[in-house]
């Protein structure tokens, strides 16, 4: 179901824009520009999210042998 769901995605948003991040500017499909936005996101939610469980974790072991 998921895979039917991001080819429908796919297709109907095959028009082109013009993407400008920091110094690069170029143009791709939007289905792609939305795709790498999404992939970005998760990356950085990981990343916090991961780090944030880990100081909680070492907080817990402090507290665990006080």
């Amino acid at each position: 179901v998921a895979a039917i769901a991001f080819i429908v995605f796919l297709l109907s948003n095959t028009a082109t824009v013009r993407v400008s991040f920091l110094s690069l500017h170029g143009t791709l499909p939007l289905a792609v520009a939305l795709l790498i936005a999404m992939v970005a996101g998760i990356v950085i939610t990981l990343i916090v999210g991961t780090t944030r469980i880990t100081q909680l974790r070492r907080q817990a072991r402090r507290a665990r042998q006080r």
